[in-house]
């Protein structure tokens, strides 16, 4: 959009007035906020608490209803207050450049005509008259190229140079060059005002090419910033709300996100949220709340707060997109997105959400700022942001979150789905699916798991709390992969692998927490857990999946102890400690699948004893569990 801004009206600009109609905007955002959580807490908690009929219900649902209208006016006021803010704040440089110009005319005795070109008075000495050279007028140059002719005072386009009583050039008076060659010394002196003169023409055509680009960007910004008629707040509306945001970002490109410092380790990022003030980070969640709500080191409840907006963003983006994958994803969200809004004890906080590769989720089941005893457990095969994920995966953590603070209240419990696990091939061959036996993806996603337990350290409020590191499946390849980076898992105290197909590591004692901190839990009944080394596979293919497969895999390892991706964490030769866990179901046999003691882990209701042991060991209580023989 191309904006009519003048030299004048730059000049007269009051920024203050700007600063305070974005305040103004920040304060109905604000107030916007407190509505709807007394909403939710005052009005929806209560009476659906204390009323079961269905008029109640009814009346939840629309006060549910209510809360999503005022969140909508929060984010969308919060985008204006921030395009108000940018405009503000960038029109300064622009603006200060302009009057320092003004100024040093204003010092000189030149003027300022209303094309932005300086008349400049007579100087110096012309030796063919005797007199001064003339006065004339310096055009500014801008520093863009514009088209021949283009004549507006160099404020869009160059006016190259300075006009004189001789010509376009020759403002001290004629050039004598003889043969097209240089000026005659001596016979031409140049008025000193001129260099003078252009310097001050070129910075204000400079300042004001600069601020109506800027004022051109914000333009239309505000522009787009349009709620359409009505109250319903849909997935329209927050699809809308998304494209508004990405209007505002692209606004304030220069302005916000130069700033954050993504490339630095949590702990900056931890140091450089505290120091925002509250305006600030105001700004910061209404424009990029996705990149808030998946930035390590920023505090839970404000990454909980950023993402339960990105959350609806999401979904207004899926719900657009028929591919499969999409569709998969979408039904994930929602989920999430049921549960968070009929809320959970524990309380229940969204750390990351995101749609790139198989979908990106972490869900903590209490604070993990506040808690001392904090879990971040790693799921593995075959998992996906999907609604599998949402229901089953997330109820580990809860299920996890549960158990320990029975034994200490001061727990919490995440699922860490922040890399791509491997997939399940269409037949279910492990054996035949590179991914699952490749290390690939483990080694992929180890820098991303340790970047988040670094974050957990930054912004736990205890002076030493207590961290376990959990790997499921596939995830605890990865946590074995985290494990061998430098430094280790950040903040981690102890380390549980649970149905481990080997983790990459084939001591205890190399995972960086001693091995008296390292913990398995294999069923007996388990068959990744008993996933056959490279060479037995190709001796035995399903040697760890029928009943007396154990005989052929000692035959072919020689007693190794080795699984696919090392030495079986559950062997004495690798020296962890193992807790009890039930057998669990036999593989095909008791009709429930190829693998479904690998999935009882954590369940209370299905395998008790693993659910009991693990909470034992989050709640920091490990001497307290159940133990077991090594295979």
């Amino acid at each position: 959009m191309t904006s009519a801004l003048t030299w004048q009206q730059l000049r007269d600009l009051t920024l203050t007035e700007l600063d305070d109609a974005a305040d103004g905007w920040a304060a109905v955002a604000r107030r916007a906020d407190a509505a709807g959580t007394q909403v939710d807490g005052d009005m929806a908690g209560t009476l659906s608490k204390s009323q079961e009929s269905e008029s109640a219900k009814s009346a939840v649902g629309r006060l549910k209803r209510l809360s999503g209208n005022f969140d909508y006016l929060r984010t969308e006021c919060g985008l204006i207050r921030s395009a108000v803010n940018g405009l503000s704040q960038e029109l300064a440089a622009p603006k200060r450049r302009l009057g320092a110009a003004l100024d040093d005319a204003g010092a000189n005795s030149y003027t300022v005509n209303e094309d932005g070109s300086v008349a400049y008075p007579s100087g110096g000495k012309n030796a063919m008259t005797g007199g001064p050279n003339p006065g004339g007028t310096a055009f500014g140059n801008n520093g863009m190229l514009a088209p021949p002719g283009a004549s507006n005072g160099g404020l869009s386009g160059p006016r190259l140079g300075t006009q004189g009583p001789y010509g376009p050039g020759l403002g001290g008076g004629p050039t004598l060059t003889p043969g097209g060659g240089q000026p005659i010394k001596g016979v031409y002196e140049p008025n000193p005002h001129q260099a003078r003169a252009q310097e001050i023409a070129d910075s204000i055509a400079h300042a004001l090419r600069e601020a109506r680009e800027i004022d051109g960007r914000y333009q239309k910004a505000l522009g787009e910033l349009k709620a359409a008629p009505g109250l319903t707040v849909d997935a329209k509306t927050w699809a809308d709300m998304a494209a508004d945001a990405g209007t505002v970002r692209s606004a304030a490109r220069t302005y916000l996100l130069d700033e954050v410092p993504l490339d630095k380790p949590a702990a900056a990022r931890e140091s450089w949220w505290a120091g925002l003030s509250q305006e600030q980070r105001e700004e910061y969640l209404a424009v990029y709340p996705d990149v808030i709500g998946n930035l390590d080191g920023i505090p839970s409840v404000v990454r909980d707060e950023a993402n339960r907006e990105n959350l609806q963003l999401l979904i207004a983006k899926l719900e657009g997109q028929g591919d499969e994958k999409s569709q998969s994803q979408l039904g994930g969200l929602k989920e999430i997105d049921r549960q968070l809004q009929e809320g959970s004890r524990p309380p229940m906080m969204l750390l990351g959400i995101g749609d790139e590769g198989n979908g990106r989720a972490i869900v903590s089941y209490g604070n993990p700022d506040t808690s001392k005893n904090v879990s971040a457990y790693v799921p593995g095969l075959g998992t996906a942001l999907d609604s599998d994920f949402a229901k089953n995966d997330l109820k580990r953590a809860r299920d996890t979150a549960i158990g320990a603070r029975e034994y200490d209240q001061s727990s919490a419990s995440i699922v860490w789905l922040g890399y791509d696990a491997p997939q399940l091939p269409d037949n279910d061959n492990l054996l035949h699916s590179g991914a699952v036996m490749s290390s690939e993806r483990a080694e992929k996603g180890a820098p991303a798991y340790n970047s988040f337990m670094s974050g957990l350290s930054a912004t736990n409020e205890n002076d030493d709390p207590h961290v376990t590191s959990i790997g499921h499946s596939y995830g605890s390849r990865t946590v074995g992969a985290a494990s061998q980076l430098d430094g280790g898992i950040p903040g981690a105290d102890d380390i549980i692998l649970i149905g481990s197909p080997g983790v990459g590591v084939d001591r205890a004692e190399d995972m960086g927490v001693g091995k008296e901190n390292v913990y398995v839990g294999a069923a007996e009944n388990d068959p990744v857990s008993k996933l056959p080394s490279k060479e037995e596979a190709i001796a035995y293919p399903l040697s760890g999946f029928v009943p007396g497969g154990a005989i052929l895999r000692e035959v072919s390892d020689l007693g190794d102890d080795d699984l696919w991706f090392g030495k079986d964490p559950a062997s004495e030769a690798f020296g962890a400690q193992r807790f009890a866990v039930d057998d669990g179901p036999r593989p095909i046999i008791d009709g429930e699948g190829a693998t479904p003691a690998h999935s009882n882990y954590f369940n209370p209701e299905k395998d008790p004893m693993s659910a009991d042991n693990i909470a034992k060991i989050v709640a920091g209580q490990p001497e307290t569990i159940d133990t077991e023989r090594h295979r």
